[in-house]
């Protein structure tokens, strides 16, 4: 699953902390989130789409089975 939240974040001029803060969770899970080594549970990302004030799916996206982007 590939996501916006590391260009989401930074447009907001929030550090890791603050969206970690803002959603109840480690900075260390943000890290992993932003470096794609951890695709959050489906209640975390509504909680990260909420926290940017925009959908879900404007944050993640899920990748083609070939690797390939649409």
């Amino acid at each position: 699953m590939t996501n916006q939240v590391r260009a989401l974040r930074r447009d907001k001029g929030w550090t890791q902390a603050d969206l970690a803060a803002a959603c109840g969770v480690s900075r260390q899970t943000i890290v992993a989130i932003e470096k794609r080594r951890y695709d959050p549970s489906l209640s975390l990302a509504f909680q990260i789409a909420r926290a940017f004030a925009v959908r879900v799916e404007d944050v993640f996206h899920p990748e083609p089975p070939d690797g390939t982007n649409p």
